[in-house]
């Protein structure tokens, strides 16, 4: 038997939540909750998807299995520490429960998994937030069963152990990771993701593309330093089950992802991006992301009066599937030299649906690939285009290194010298 080297990783983990995938398979949230024995259900959505009144069909779908589902649709579009305080604060009125069922985007399944969190475990939410802005505590007792059942593709929440808020006071956008934050079973009905608007799914999109694209080019799991098992954290580092995932995700999105922001009635484009949006979870929500989310965060931290097209609200906000693509295609023209080969595949499948293929083959590729994309689906040009300037580098790249958890994903090592010359190059994209 060979000997195994003790210096570096040779081992990665996977997870991921129980399947159902397809139209209607909403229909069946009560039947699947009553598999676990429960008798008493939060459901968590917003005010916005509430209205349309599939949560309450969701929850009274439950009173034939003996299901009591109470509805919570207090759930910010972008949450924050105080709005999931609200939501903590109201489970803890109407509790107890013995499950969570998230029906939204998101927004709504991370507000649900932080309910769940704080249910269920000591502290206050700011313990377990990652450092530096958190105290990066860990769960010391299991978590209720959680269904999500998302409307919208992009977030890839359904299937990963992050969840993710602003920070208020600190103006940042961080997140909570841990295991047991991942939903015991996912529901995707790509139905219910007929009535998004172009905005909002080019910038889901968007979302779904960097996860794939991130993750694939994230740093492999081979060149960490070897843990010990009490060590092993969900974001691993690509490796060969979270590639096939992101390439799988990459390989739909080049098709379909244009069809669905031109045609939102596009049943097949919907079908597609729905598949798109969870598989892209299941791979980085093990291998992890990198530059282009842990930019994102501060640029939609940092806002001031950036309104985006077809999000309801007054208050400002950069989307995140936005806000992460701004300095994605600076971001992997830094990264390119980590791993041409990859960056070279990724460009290849997320071009299928370009009108024209891009000519270059390298570090320019990728790039000019997603800057193209971008184009076509209506997304700004930079972050000049969002209300930053030049005068806001400094503060956009202090949020930024914040985010460690992300930057150590990076394929080549990242300072803030380079980050602020990613933001810089970023001020506008063409």
């Amino acid at each position: 038997m060979p000997s195994r080297p003790t210096s570096t990783e040779t081992v990665f983990t996977y997870g991921a939540p129980q399947l159902k995938f397809g139209s209607g398979a909403s229909d069946e949230v009560g039947y699947d909750l009553a598999q676990y024995g429960v008798s008493r259900v939060l459901v968590v959505t917003d005010p916005g998807v509430a209205a349309t009144g599939l949560p309450q069909r969701v929850a009274d779908q439950m009173a034939k299995f003996d299901v009591e589902a109470l509805v919570y649709d207090g759930t910010s579009v972008e949450p924050t520490d105080q709005s999931m305080k609200a939501a903590v604060d109201h489970a803890r009125d109407a509790g107890p429960f013995d499950a969570y069922v998230a029906v939204g985007g998101g927004s709504s399944i991370d507000t649900a998994k932080a309910v769940n969190l704080m249910m269920t475990n000591p502290g206050e939410l700011t313990d377990y937030l990652n450092p530096p802005v958190g105290g990066g505590a860990a769960p010391v007792n299991e978590l209720k069963p959680l269904v999500a059942v998302p409307t919208t593709a992009g977030t890839g929440s359904e299937s990963t152990t992050v969840c993710v808020l602003d920070v208020l006071e600190q103006h940042v956008k961080t997140g909570i990771s841990h295991p047991r934050l991942r939903p015991t079973m996912a529901v995707i009905d790509p139905d219910l993701t007929m009535s998004m608007p172009p905005g909002v799914t080019a910038a889901s999109g968007m979302d779904i593309l960097c996860h794939a694209l991130e993750s694939y080019t994230a740093r492999a799991f081979t060149t960490y330093d070897r843990k010990q098992p009490d060590q092993r954290v969900p974001y691993c580092g690509s490796n060969p089950i979270a590639d096939m995932w992101s390439e799988k995700a990459m390989q739909l999105l080049g098709v379909m992802f244009r069809r669905a922001v031109r045609d939102g009635d596009d049943r097949e484009a919907r079908h597609d991006m729905a598949l798109a949006a969870t598989v892209a979870g299941m791979g980085f929500g093990n291998a992890g992301v990198h530059i282009p989310h842990a930019n994102g965060y501060p640029i939609a931290g940092q806002v001031r009066d950036f309104h985006p097209a077809d999000y309801p609200g007054a208050e400002p906000m950069v989307p995140h599937g936005m806000s992460v693509s701004l300095t994605a295609p600076e971001a992997f023209r830094f990264t390119f030299d980590a791993a041409p080969e990859r960056h070279l595949r990724a460009a290849a499948l997320l071009d299928a649906g370009a009108a024209a293929p891009a000519a270059s083959s390298g570090a320019d590729t990728l790039p000019s690939v997603l800057t193209t994309l971008m184009r076509d689906i209506g997304m700004p040009n930079g972050i000049g285009a969002v209300g930053f300037g030049e005068g806001d580098v400094d503060d956009l790249v202090a949020g930024a290194l914040k985010q460690q958890r992300l930057l150590t994903t990076s394929p080549r090592e990242v300072d803030g010298e380079d980050i602020a010359g990613i933001f810089r190059r970023s001020l506008a994209l063409w």
